[in-house]
């Protein structure tokens, strides 16, 4: 179940057709041709102009931590301590700013105040786990930075999980987009975490030393 040889291509593989989408969705075409956005244009005071500026850099820099992130799970990464750590600058710094544009994005969620609410706990979520990451690294605490960094990554892979969970909420059961959409925000960030949680208990047990887990 956490064999990496699996866990690992699995990630790449789901993360570059989350990648492919959003390219072919969101800059091939237009925010505006995507169903969930398109609903949102019948409502006359949805600023739609001022929602593209704040969610193309949320989109771009999801984007880039995602592949980052994934990248720095491997062993070769870690392998070039100079490259790991660029390339840390570059997923920690689009973490976050990315937390700063999602509270806009946020109020205009599908779903309404529910799903604003859920996304707002997930970004707070994103930001906690990133700056304790940051945090640990910066105290040269590397087995706490490479724990706080998985599960940063978890939360970031929430952007994955969320389009699969979402897909199955809807499908089995007849329900308000104001309760499937957050319920499905909170299962996703479940999930990744104590999938997260799983895989380091695992590590410390293999170990039998108190670190935490790998990144």
């Amino acid at each position: 179940m956490f064999n990496k040889k699996f866990i690992l291509p699995a990630v790449y593989v789901l993360a570059y057709l989350l990648t492919f989408y959003v390219v072919l969705q969101y800059v091939i075409f237009s925010p505006s041709q995507a169903g969930m956005v398109s609903a949102k244009l019948g409502d006359a005071s949805f600023p739609y102009l001022m929602w593209k500026i704040f969610f193309y850099p949320h989109i771009i820099l999801g984007t880039i931590a995602l592949l980052v992130g994934a990248y720095q799970l491997t062993d070769k990464s870690r392998r070039n301590p100079k490259l790991h750590k660029r390339l840390g600058r570059i997923y920690g710094f689009s973490i976050l700013v990315n937390v700063l544009v999602v509270p806009y994005i946020a109020l205009y969620a599908t779903g309404g105040t529910p799903t604003t609410i859920a996304f707002m706990v997930l970004d707070i979520c994103w930001l906690g786990t990133t700056a304790m990451g940051i945090r640990s690294i910066l105290k040269r605490d590397i087995k706490r930075h490479r724990t706080w960094m998985l599960r940063s990554y978890a939360i970031t892979f929430v952007f994955v999980t969320f389009r699969i969970v979402i897909g199955i909420v809807q499908l089995s059961m007849d329900a308000e987009r104001s309760f499937t959409f957050p319920l499905s925000v909170y299962l996703s960030i479940a999930l990744n975490l104590v999938f997260t949680e799983m895989y380091v208990r695992k590590q410390k047990k293999k170990f039998q030393i108190p670190t935490e887990g790998a990144m």
